[in-house]
């Protein structure tokens, strides 16, 4: 009898642990995950960082209120130290090849290339708004005040579109090249890389837009990328969210019925947001971040970030943030503040997070998994968070772009089938009004066309193996004034056309000039320029034509300058080759001034 007794008490105790448990709710998970690792290293900066630093290339680049940015590799090393010579906007953003663009507060817009090398300054009307954005084929979207205007990477303006507002959201790529942007009043825009832009007047302003994937089926899957616009997500203030209009019409009021309805509504206001495909993964302002599945109009799973949890140990309401960073790649999501930074796994599991003291910005969170954090204290310290490192389809520089713009292999132009298009007096108004809009900064949406007459008018044989040349040879000095009008438009997808003209064309001037508008552009991502340029260097080619060598040292000197290592490397070889070839004159000349150029300090 006392056994049977004893029997349900010796239960209760062994519940009684899971009942505490329940009880305190998550007091033992606001530990699970938590870092508080020693720095990796730590750097004295000399001054305070304005705004969040850019991660890219095992390196990290932070901008200083002295008007500095400085650039450190992920075990700590200075790689360079740059000085704009007045104040800049908190903003510094990287291409993929680690070009740095930064802003003074005069509204000098300055690129800087992965060697601390000042590679041009523009005027784009006043200083950035927000940070710099950069396309698919390395082309610039630059937000300033009511403004966005696109140039190439090596500075020549494509376009410019003014807005009656300023901008409330500063333009973020989207899924399908383009940019996503709001206006103070309400409009939301998708603005795509040659200034075509969607509008949706909304009923109120958007916190957040985010981009989803485009509806496939269709005549869409016919499209390239950039052609199949991305349906676009606003989230609101009061934790709304609908997905605006149908992207094929030109201006559309947003639909808030079907869709704010079958989608759930945030608990807390949005702080940030990214996505992938039709995932969103959003951060309240609550401090918990959720993933959202657009597909299945439902949240998949709720974690506390690093902003809860460092506020509900302290017995803080949370919501003090005011910026909040967030990255979605294969790796998995995470959430950066100056408070700190979490990570998550994309199925909800929280993989760590740590918090931090005395921040001047927002973090960065590198692809090698080191943190990078500026102290108000001016220092920079870097906390080696994963061990994982993301997987991307690499090129030479970076990861490769996830689309294209089809400038490299543009449809027909619409002069293809006019039987006179390249007759001398049609050809040379037509390259003379091309020429015009190029110097007037107006491309815009002519671009594709305009490339593609001017690959036609080059040598568009070249590009399409098998292709029939019906037309009259066109003169030398109209290929070679299309060629220069290719450069000044400047795509790098482009580079591959261009590098088989010099490749294939038998005539030396043409060759020469295709070298001269790959220099112009100044990129050569997966190295093929650099690698003809060589190829021509040796013993069995065809031709060591003097102007074709003054040019291939010409253009292997502006590569080398914009781009630096690796191409720069193979850039040297071939300079050195040029300066000691016994040739002599112009083109032992031009390659030791190149080379002259490339030195500290020149």
């Amino acid at each position: 009898m006392k056994a049977a007794m004893r029997f349900p008490f010796l239960i209760s105790l062994l519940l009684l642990p899971l009942a505490v448990f329940s009880q305190s709710g998550p007091a033992p998970d606001r530990e699970r995950g938590r870092v508080d690792a020693e720095p990796l290293w730590v750097r004295a900066l000399g001054g305070e960082v304005t705004g969040l630093p850019a991660a890219q290339v095992q390196s990290a680049v932070v901008a200083l209120d002295g008007g500095n940015i400085k650039a450190y590799s992920s075990g700590g090393a200075l790689l360079w130290n740059y000085s704009a010579r007045g104040r800049i906007s908190p903003f510094v953003s990287r291409s993929r090849e680690g070009t740095s663009y930064i802003s003074r507060v005069n509204g000098a817009l300055i690129a800087v290339n992965r060697a601390g090398r000042e590679l041009w300054r523009r005027n784009p009307g006043g200083p950035l708004s927000g940070p710099v954005v950069s396309g698919w084929d390395g082309r610039l979207f630059v937000p300033t005040g009511d403004t966005l205007s696109c140039y190439t990477a090596s500075g020549n303006l494509l376009w410019t579109r003014r807005f009656t507002e300023p901008i409330r959201l500063s333009p973020r790529l989207d899924q399908g090249g383009g940019v996503l942007l709001a206006l103070e009043k309400g409009e939301a825009l998708r603005v795509d890389p040659f200034g075509g832009a969607l509008v949706w007047k909304l009923s109120s302003p958007p916190e957040l837009l985010v981009s989803l994937s485009a509806v496939s089926g269709g005549a869409s899957e016919k499209k390239t990328a950039w052609q199949r616009a991305p349906r676009v997500m606003a989230l609101y203030e009061n934790g709304t969210m609908e997905i605006l209009g149908n992207p094929d019409e030109w201006y559309m009021p947003a639909d808030p019925g079907e869709s704010r309805s079958t989608l759930p509504r945030l608990s807390s206001p949005p702080l940030a947001a990214a996505s992938r495909g039709n995932m969103a993964a959003i951060t309240q302002r609550d401090g918990r971040t959720l993933l959202l599945s657009v597909d299945e109009r439902k949240i998949l799973w709720t974690g506390d970030t690093h902003i809860r949890l460092r506020s509900a140990s302290a017995g803080e309401t949370t919501g003090g943030e005011k910026e909040v960073v967030m990255l979605y790649d294969e790796r998995g999501i995470y959430v950066l503040s100056t408070s700190g930074a979490t990570g998550f796994t994309a199925d909800g599991r929280r993989l760590w997070f740590t918090t931090l003291e005395n921040t001047a910005a927002v973090p960065a969170f590198g692809e090698d998994g080191v943190l990078y954090a500026g102290g108000q204290n001016w220092i920079l310290n870097a906390y080696k968070i994963e061990d994982r490192t993301r997987f991307q389809r690499q090129s030479l520089y970076g990861p490769a772009p996830e689309g294209s713009y089809g400038t490299g292999s543009p449809p027909p132009s619409p002069w293809a089938d006019y039987p006179f298009r390249f007759e001398e007096r049609e050809m040379s108004a037509l390259l003379d009004g091309i020429g015009k809009a190029i110097l007037s900064g107006s491309v815009g949406e002519n671009e594709l066309s305009w490339t593609a007459y001017l690959m036609e008018a080059a040598g568009a044989e070249y590009q399409r193996p098998g292709a029939s040349i019906t037309h009259p040879a066109v003169q030398p000095q109209y290929r070679l004034r299309a060629l220069m009008l290719l450069a000044n438009i400047g795509s790098r997808e482009t580079i591959p056309f261009l590098t088989n003209v010099f490749r294939k064309d038998t005539d030396p001037v043409i060759r020469a000039a295709a070298a001269e508008a790959i220099g112009r552009i100044g990129v050569d991502p997966d190295g093929i320029a650099i690698q003809a340029f060589l190829e021509a260097m040796s013993p069995s080619a065809v031709s060591h034509d003097e102007n074709v060598l003054i040019a291939v040292a010409a253009a292997t000197g502006s590569l080398c300058r914009f781009s630096g290592p690796p191409l720069s490397y193979t850039g040297v070889k071939i300079l050195t080759m040029l300066s000691s070839s016994g040739l002599g004159g112009e083109v032992e000349r031009q390659a030791r001034r190149e080379l002259g150029s490339l030195r500290p300090g020149e």
